[in-house]
């Protein structure tokens, strides 16, 4: 992909590397480490905006983003409304790191297992967050892990605020107890690499 010429931003206001596509970056990654990367290649556009739709711009506070790779989520996220500065973005490998540090300089940029992210998100000490959004591969966890993970970012929010994983299997890849939180799936992505679905899930209230 050529570079935008006279210094044009594209519309979410970051600028391609002209010379590595996010694809060939997408796939050298999963080749190295294809547990810790979730797909050969990034989320398609209308997978990354039926993400970022799940998500109120109004709200106030942080969006954390877990596992965005090259960023396609996070341009979905932008080209929504979200300003740069309000995102923290957890990422695991370096090369992807880079990469989002390169394109959205405003944004907050943590390299480290996402898995840990209560954790690493509770030392930033920057309040009530305003969602989740997650592309991380979770069945390569146990479940338990995954579900410390899903309380422990619901927690950080108010209620009513979302965590949104993306998943090409039909039920949850997150096991949750109906009691505490409300989980449920988007009608199917077919218009993907692989037909994906969103889950959503948010504290219960009673």
């Amino acid at each position: 992909m050529t570079k935008p010429a006279g210094g044009q931003l594209e519309r979410s206001g970051f600028l391609r590397e002209p010379d590595t596509s996010d694809e060939f970056v997408f796939l050298r990654a999963w080749m190295r480490a294809p547990l810790v990367t979730a797909a050969m290649l990034p989320s398609g556009p209308f997978l990354s905006r039926a993400m970022a739709a799940v998500v109120d711009p109004a709200m106030p506070g942080p969006i954390v983003e877990l596992g965005p790779g090259t960023g396609a989520v996070t341009e979905a996220l932008v080209e929504r409304g979200i300003p740069p500065e309000r995102l923290i973005l957890i990422e695991y490998l370096p090369e992807f790191c880079d990469v989002l540090r390169r394109r959205y300089p405003a944004a907050r940029v943590i390299a480290g297992d996402a898995f840990e992210a209560p954790e690493l998100v509770k030392h930033l000490n920057v309040g009530p967050l305003s969602a989740v959004v997650s592309c991380l591969p979770l069945y390569a966890r146990t479940s338990e892990i995954r579900g410390r993970l899903l309380q422990g970012m619901l927690d950080l929010g108010p209620k009513g605020m979302p965590f949104v994983q993306a998943t090409n299997f039909p039920r949850s890849p997150i096991p949750f107890d109906p009691a505490g939180i409300a989980g449920s799936p988007s009608p199917r992505i077919w218009f993907n690499l692989f037909p994906a679905l969103v889950w959503t899930y948010r504290l219960a209230t009673a």
